[in-house]
């Protein structure tokens, strides 16, 4: 019920999610980040969110993302009605579509990228994914949710969309982490929240937060707290 997006932003060295879904909060269900170790997203019928925690941990404990997809995925008897996909810190991914998710479903990976989804229009939908996010240009989170715009353009969720969600991980930058629980157009809704994260003020503040490359930074005594 799920259509997910993880790529790399080869430029930056960038991790970033985006998932939106016919349903009620997904980004608490769906993705996962660090990024030391890589990308997860857990969905399907009945998505584990321990798949999504437990990819992330066996990246960074050294497994190639395609190991902990096919170990995960092994281990678990009700992996049918589930999805998993990881992207590695280095942009190798790998993706599991479980039998007995509704259709459409399915996923593809290339290169620094991973695509899936199931309660699909069709297979349409993950390739304007695709497409959508190659094709667009600007900083990285637009890129991502240009994608996801591309897909629900192309049929999305057959249900339409409720919630949405985008996760940027990067070393020398503090977690982007933005979730829609529910809204009627869940994507707009989370536009405009990527918006306000570049407003004056909290931007300017932004820079001073501890990042893994910086992370004895501090705020200027006059900036604000959060």
């Amino acid at each position: 019920m799920t259509f997910s997006l993880l790529a790399r932003d080869p430029g930056s060295g960038a991790l970033g999610g985006a998932a939106a879904t016919g349903s009620l909060c997904v980004g608490g269900w769906v993705l996962r980040g660090d990024s030391r170790a890589g990308l997860s997203a857990s969905q399907g019928a009945a998505p584990s969110h321990l798949w999504g925690e437990d990819a992330v941990a066996a990246m960074a404990a050294g497994e190639t993302a395609a190991d902990a997809v096919a170990r995960l995925t092994a281990a678990d008897t009700g992996r049918d009605w589930r999805q998993l996909s990881a992207l590695g810190r280095t942009g190798a991914g790998a993706a599991f579509t479980g039998a007995r998710n509704t259709d459409w479903k399915g996923h593809a990976t290339g290169a620094d990228l991973v695509v899936a989804g199931n309660m699909l229009t069709g297979a349409k939908v993950l390739d304007a994914l695709q497409d959508g996010f190659a094709r667009a240009s600007g900083p990285f989170p637009d890129r991502l949710l240009a994608g996801m715009r591309a897909a629900e353009a192309a049929g999305g969720d057959f249900r339409g969309l409720q919630s949405a969600a985008l996760l940027v991980v990067s070393d020398d930058a503090a977690p982007l982490s933005l979730r829609v629980d529910w809204a009627q157009a869940p994507l707009d809704a989370l536009a405009a929240l990527l918006d306000r994260t570049r407003a004056p003020g909290y931007a300017d503040w932004l820079p001073s937060v501890p990042s893994r490359a910086a992370p004895f930074r501090i705020p200027p005594d006059d900036g604000p707290g959060s």
